[in-house]
């Protein structure tokens, strides 16, 4: 499946109907191409959405056997990114 090509100005003018769309736009300007739209998968696929939920079950096993909750989790991953943002300037 190629891409449509369209101009600027009508990618513009058209661009909902381009977003709601699952084919690739190469943009141009005056005929040469500047970009192109590729737009993403709209669904996710069940095998990602199932990878998904087993990594979440996976996740919630080992906060429960190191003994953590949440809200510890949370507030030691708050701590690194602060320091971390100081280490950064």
């Amino acid at each position: 499946m190629g891409a449509a090509r369209v101009g600027i100005r009508e990618f513009r003018e058209n661009l909902t109907s381009y977003l709601g769309s699952s084919t690739p736009v190469a943009i141009t300007r005056h005929g040469a191409t500047i970009g192109y739209y590729v737009p993403a998968r709209r669904k996710p696929r069940e095998a990602d959405v199932e990878a998904l939920r087993v990594a979440g079950e996976r996740l919630q096993a080992l906060i429960a056997a190191a003994g953590a909750s949440e809200d510890e989790i949370v507030a030691e991953f708050k701590g690194a990114r602060r320091s971390r943002g100081k280490s950064r300037r």
